[in-house]
């Protein structure tokens, strides 16, 4: 061979080495991530989908690509976010971040395997047939967080067991939002209390619903499960602390940035069990022959700071049964 041959083969391989990079990058199956969440609350459970992916083998760059869009708790947002995805030729979506982006997940795609991650129940919701079984192409995991509502009043009371007035924030955009206050009203009732609702679904309406319960004379709050309200986290333990107002929430994160109390599912974990599902889904498992997942795990947290400056005292019987107290 020449040195102009050479040089020629050698010209033909570096042109086509770019072309034969991206076929390769082109071969990695895609995750479609959705979520009604924000990018700017989820980096951990984001941590723990990619550990639950690694644990079957699955690596983000190596043998798998992952594709994000969130809807940052516009829901409205999700049904073109599903679209924008399988226009991808996705190999699954991961539907999480509440139960309005399983839905939209699963309004577009019969053919697609999806994995959810939702806080309601989803057989009554129908996405789907049983919690064993769940059927067709849809299966993933349930915190139950939304069906927890009565519990978190239960336990606030105990914090504030004379508070005759409480306040239930929902987010009227929210599918199981009308179903949270129904359970709630029905807890109030049982334990002789008033309930005092109110909503919002934007900034705006935020703002607003703490000034009115404070006008109420509300004396503790609830914040109802909700993924708008989880990338408003730390806005609202601020306006809690400004308006000197004790606050309830739905996950461990809240109280750890501040907030009064929580209770609720190991969410980072259940994250976690969602990445093992896909990745087992990519090995070629059928999501109809994996169950729908649900939480064993449950945390209720206390954090003292805040409650010293609110000018509360714990009940000894709350601080033995917190699984974290922050002091």
């Amino acid at each position: 061979m020449n040195r102009r041959q050479f040089v020629g083969l050698l010209g033909s391989a570096v042109a086509i080495l770019p072309f034969t990079v991206r076929a390769q990058q082109r071969a990695l199956p895609v995750i479609g991530f959705m979520s009604g969440r924000s990018p700017e609350d989820s980096e951990h459970l984001v941590a723990a989908f990619r550990r639950g992916l690694r644990d079957t083998g699955f690596v983000e760059g190596q043998n798998v690509a992952v594709e994000f869009r969130w809807a940052r708790g516009q829901y409205d947002l999700l049904p073109a976010l599903a679209s924008e995805l399988l226009n991808r030729n996705v190999a699954l979506l991961a539907a999480v971040g509440g139960d309005p982006s399983a839905q939209a997940a699963k309004k577009a795609t019969a053919t697609v395997p999806i994995v959810f991650g939702i806080g309601a129940d989803p057989v009554a919701t129908g996405l789907v047939d049983s919690i064993g079984r769940p059927g067709a192409n849809v299966t993933g995991y349930t915190l139950l967080t939304s069906e927890m509502e009565p519990k978190r009043l239960g336990l606030m009371l105990e914090l504030l067991p004379n508070v005759s007035l409480i306040g239930a924030l929902v987010n009227p955009n929210f599918g199981p939002a009308a179903r949270q206050v129904q359970e709630l009203e029905a807890a109030a009732r049982t334990i002789g209390k008033r309930l005092f609702v109110v909503k919002a679904s934007n900034d705006a309406e935020l703002s607003t619903a703490f000034a009115t319960v404070l006008e109420e004379r509300v004396g503790a709050l609830l914040v109802t499960a909700d993924p708008y309200f989880d990338t408003q986290r730390d806005r609202m333990v601020a306006l809690a602390a400004e308006r000197g107002l004790p606050v309830m929430y739905q996950f461990r994160e809240f109280a750890v940035a501040g907030g009064l109390i929580s209770y609720g599912p190991d969410i980072t974990d259940m994250y976690r069990q969602g990445g093992i599902y896909a990745g087992r889904i990519l090995a070629g498992v059928k999501p109809a022959d994996l169950p729908v997942l649900q939480p064993t795990k449950f945390e209720f947290v206390i954090n003292l700071k805040a409650a010293k400056g609110l000018g509360l005292i714990i009940p000894p019987s709350l601080l033995t049964g917190a699984d974290e107290v922050i002091e």
